[in-house]
C-alpha cells in the first residue's frame, strides 16, 4: 500500500500543473457547497430565533373591511369583533379551542416620568395569557395577572428601551408610577424588546383599558388558543369554519378574506418548517451541482491520464498485475486529489462562514416598526461536514472509476504496440 502512494504521488508530481488545476476546480466546489450550506443555515436559523418562544397554537383575529358585497350591504364596512366572540368561539368549537381571549389596543399621545418624555405610546389592553402567545421576555417584574385584571389596577410593563429612556440616571422603574396620557399608572415589569415589536407598546390590564377609554363591547382582536389542530389540513378546515361561523354573526360574506384576518401561528409554522427544508434541500443540491461540475474535470484529466499511461499499464498487467490492480491504483490517485484538494475547500469554505457570521451575524434589519436580524449564525455543524466528507469520498471514488474500468480493459499486447 506504502509502495502505492508512493506511485500515486510520483503521478501527481510529475504534472503539478494539471494536479493543482484539477484540484482547484474540487476545491471551488467544495467551498460553494459549504458556503451555500452556511448561508442556508444563517436563514433558518433566523427564522427560528425570530419565532423562538412563540406559542403555535395561537391564533389571532382582527377585524377588517368587506370586500363584497352581503345581502344588499355594500362592500368596505367596517367589521367590528366585540367581546361575545369568546364564548361564540368557544361554543361552536368546543374540540378546536381551549380558550379566547379579547385584546384591545389604544394610542396615547405621551408617557412621560418626570421631564422625561415619549411620544405616541401603545397601550395595549390584554390578559395573562398574551404573555405566552407573545413570547414577551421579562427583564425584571411581572406580568399582567388575574388579579390586574379583577381589580382594574392601573397598572403597566414597559419596554427595556422605554425604561431607560423614562428613568434614567440608574433609577429602578418597578413600582415606581409614569403618566401615559395623562393618568398615572404604576410600572410592575420591564419587558426585553428584540427588536420584533414596537418598542413604545405598553401592557395594561383589559378591564383597565376598557373602563378608562369607554371601549365597550367592541376589541380590536381575538386571541384564541386551539387544541388538537395537528395537521396543515385541520388548520385550514377550522380556519374555513369559524370564518363561516364569524360570517353569520357579524353579516359578512364567508369567503371574504378581507373581513376577517385570521393569522395562524400553527399554519404558519407548518409553512416555516416547509419552506426551511425546501430551502436547505436547494441549497444542497446547487452545491452538489457547483461540485459535480469538479469531479467531471476530474474524471476527464484522469482519462487523458490513463491515454498517457496506455503503455505502462500494459507492462504491468504483462508481468502479472490484475484488472483490480489497475482500477485501485487509479480510483486511488483519483481519491487522492479529491481529498487534498476537497479538504482544502472545505476548511476555506467554513472559514468564510466564520467570517460572514463576525460580520453579518448580529446585524439587524430596520422594518420600520419593528427590527429583525436577518442572517443569524451563518456557520456550518458537524454533520454537515461529515456529510461533505462522504460526498468528497464517493465522487473522488466516481471520479476514477471510469477511467480505471477504461484502463482495466486495456489488452497488453495492444497496450505495448500502442
Amino acid at each position: 500500500m506504502i509502495d502505492t502512494f508512493r506511485e500515486i504521488i510520483g503521478s501527481l508530481s510529475r504534472n503539478k500543473l494539471r494536479t493543482i488545476a484539477t484540484g482547484f476546480a474540487v476545491a471551488s466546489g467544495l467551498f460553494l457547497l459549504i458556503v451555500l450550506q452556511g448561508a442556508s443555515n444563517g436563514i433558518i436559523h433566523t427564522f427560528e430565533q425570530n419565532s423562538e418562544g412563540f406559542s403555535f397554537d395561537a391564533i389571532q383575529i382582527y377585524p377588517g373591511f368587506t370586500s363584497k358585497p352581503f345581502e344588499g350591504m355594500k362592500e368596505g364596512r367596517n367589521i367590528q369583533l366585540d367581546e361575545d366572540d369568546e364564548q361564540v368561539s368557544i361554543r361552536n368549537f368546543p374540540n378546536e379551542i381551549a380558550s379566547a381571549m379579547s385584546q384591545l389596543n389604544q394610542t396615547v399621545t405621551s408617557a412621560s416620568v418626570g421631564e422625561n418624555y415619549l411620544s405616541s405610546v401603545q397601550l395595549t389592553g390584554c390578559q395573562p395569557a398574551l404573555q405566552e402567545i407573545e413570547a414577551v421576555k421579562l427583564q425584571e417584574g411581572r406580568f399582567i395577572n388575574p388579579i390586574d385584571i379583577r381589580e382594574c389596577r392601573k397598572v403597566v410593563v414597559i419596554s427595556d428601551k422605554n425604561c431607560e429612556d423614562l428613568f434614567k440616571q440608574g433609577r429602578q422603574a418597578i413600582n415606581q408610577s409614569v403618566r401615559v396620557g395623562g393618568i398615572s399608572y404604576t410600572v410592575v415589569g420591564v419587558y426585553k424588546n428584540d427588536g420584533m415589536m414596537n418598542e413604545n407598546r405598553f401592557y395594561a390590564p383589559y378591564t383597565t383599558v376598557r373602563t378608562i377609554y369607554g371601549k365597550g363591547k367592541y376589541i380590536d382582536a381575538l386571541q384564541l388558543k386551539s387544541k388538537n389542530l395537528t395537521t396543515e389540513e385541520a388548520n385550514d378546515a377550522f380556519e374555513e369554519k369559524f370564518r363561516s361561523v364569524m360570517a353569520n354573526k357579524h353579516s359578512f360574506d364567508a369567503t371574504d378574506e378581507s373581513a376577517l384576518w385570521i393569522w395562524n401561528a400553527a399554519s404558519s409554522n407548518a409553512d416555516m418548517n416547509k419552506a426551511k427544508g425546501i430551502l436547505h434541500t436547494a441549497f444542497w443540491i446547487l452545491g452538489l451541482l457547483t461540485l459535480l461540475s469538479g469531479i467531471v474535470g476530474v474524471s476527464n484529466i484522469m482519462l487523458i491520464s490513463v491515454k498517457e499511461r496506455t503503455h505502462e499499464f500494459g507492462i504491468r498487467k504483462a508481468i502479472g498485475a490484475t484488472p483490480w490492480n489497475i482500477i485501485s491504483m487509479v480510483v486511488l490517485e483519483s481519491l487522492v486529489i479529491t481529498t487534498i484538494f476537497g479538504y482544502i475547500g472545505m476548511l476555506l469554505g467554513i472559514g468564510f462562514c466564520e467570517y460572514m457570521d463576525a460580520t453579518t451575524g448580529s446585524q439587524t434589519m430596520d422594518m420600520g416598526v419593528f427590527q429583525t436580524k436577518y442572517f443569524v449564525d451563518p456557520t456550518v455543524d458537524l454533520g454537515t461536514c461529515i456529510q461533505a466528507t462522504f460526498v468528497i469520498i464517493v465522487a473522488g471514488a466516481l471520479a476514477g472509476f471510469f477511467p480505471a474500468r477504461k484502463a482495466a480493459k486495456v489488452k497488453p499486447i495492444e497496450a505495448l504496440r500502442g
